[in-house]
């Protein structure tokens, strides 16, 4: 219900900005644009997103398939068992989608998008399968939803990257801020959902958990803060496919140790791969082209404007106004996020405020329409719950706290 209210809104907005457009600006491209926006993301949501994530969706859920049947995600799943349970209290001790769980958050971390999707469809999957009503969202699916949105990076290799390419005198000077704004959202997600669904994040497992968390994470920030931009990149690039091809060959060995047929149990899990990338295909094609419509017909630019003045009426520094398109823009789409953030650093400079704040707005969050729709569409839940708003929340955090630590490292 919720994602049909915000879907109808991004259309209803945007007819209202483009007749406001063509009558008192006389911009009579208006209709023009969002019309092609609405072919242009038709084929990308097909051709760009769901065709290529067919493949990787079929090699991922075949090598999972292989995985479970070995014994290696039960195994993960005993590791993480305790912290998972205290989150996900609805999900049974040592049961396999704990280390499904574990897999996806992994990837995430490591900025292995093309492994972390197809594990996180996987174990929304395996959480389905737990869930009593199959049309509503549970309160599992919820909080994994949520940590999935705050969009928690290590390493956000490709936004470095961009920055070198645009000219940055230190191009990993970001590396560290946006780590500790990517840590509140995903805090944040903890804390909001935690409160909603009454959990008692204060007990010994959870926070041993987040505090040994908070002192890994502190000792590779240290690590990789003492290489120049180009040993970052080839070390990070290095460690996650490491751990990548670890994983595989960890599966496929494991399934010859318990001597299954792994070509079968790859082919049989590689099938789910591709019913699931044939499910997507309508949500995606739904909310993208609500969003195209959205961007098309001029709206983002006028919510931009708008907070920049309610800003100055209270006299609040807006110098990181310019950047916010990006932060406006990452819920909705990735692309357009990263669109905006190579524009801001374009126009502005990339080692500007507004440039840099642009670059920790794109690592703190993650694209909670799209992570919704692809996930609660691969499963069929039509009741998102609070799903949408503790998405939301979290990205708010992560926006939050990467303007009050760009201000403190860069203003």
């Amino acid at each position: 219900m919720v994602l049909n209210y915000i879907w109808i809104g991004f259309f209803l907005i945007a007819m209202v900005v483009a007749v406001i457009q063509f009558i008192f600006f006389n911009d009579v491209t208006v209709f023009e644009r969002m019309v092609n926006s609405t072919f242009e993301m038709s084929e990308f949501s097909v051709m760009k997103i769901a065709l290529p994530l067919a493949g990787v969706m079929i090699l991922w859920l075949g090598l999972m398939n292989i995985g479970e049947k070995a014994g290696a995600v039960r195994f993960l799943s005993k590791i993480v068992g305790p912290f998972f349970g205290k989150l996900f209290p609805e999900i049974p001790k040592n049961h396999p989608v704990h280390g499904q769980l574990l897999m996806n958050f992994s990837a995430n971390m490591l900025g292995l998008d093309n492994a972390a999707t197809p594990l996180g469809l996987k174990a929304m999957n395996g959480l389905q399968e737990l869930n009593k009503d199959k049309d509503t969202a549970s309160n599992a699916q919820i909080m994994f939803l949520a940590l999935n949105t705050s969009g928690l990076t290590l390493i956000p290799i490709n936004i470095m990257a961009q920055r070198a390419i645009l000219g940055a005198q230190d191009p990993t000077d970001i590396f560290i801020p946006l780590l500790m704004a990517t840590f509140v959202s995903t805090l944040t997600a903890i804390i909001f959902v935690g409160i909603k669904q009454k959990l008692n994040l204060l007990n010994r497992v959870v926070i041993g958990w987040i505090g040994g968390i908070i002192i890994a994470l502190s000792l590779l920030v240290y690590f990789l803060s003492q290489l120049d931009s180009e040993t970052m990149s080839k070390t990070s690039k290095l460690i996650g496919n490491i751990i990548l091809f670890t994983i595989i060959i960890g599966f496929i060995g494991g399934g010859l140790w318990k001597k299954i047929n792994v070509y079968e149990a790859f082919i049989e899990g590689a099938k789910d791969g591709f019913k699931t990338s044939v499910t997507v295909m309508p949500y995606l094609v739904g909310m993208l082209v609500g969003i195209g419509v959205f961007r098309a017909s001029g709206a983002m630019d006028l919510l931009t404007s708008g907070i920049e003045h309610l800003l100055s009426l209270v006299s609040i520094n807006t110098d990181f106004v310019n950047s916010l398109p990006t932060a406006l823009m990452k819920p909705l789409s990735g692309s357009g996020a990263k669109a905006m953030m190579v524009e801001t650093m374009n126009t502005y400079g990339a080692d500007s405020f507004v440039g840099r704040l642009s670059c920790m707005f794109q690592g703190a969050a993650d694209t909670t329409f799209y992570i919704i729709a692809l996930y609660f569409g691969s499963v069929g839940i039509k009741k998102t719950r609070y799903a949408v708003t503790a998405g939301l929340v979290a990205d708010l955090g992560g926006v939050i706290a990467a303007i009050f630590i760009g201000y403190i490292f860069f203003h």
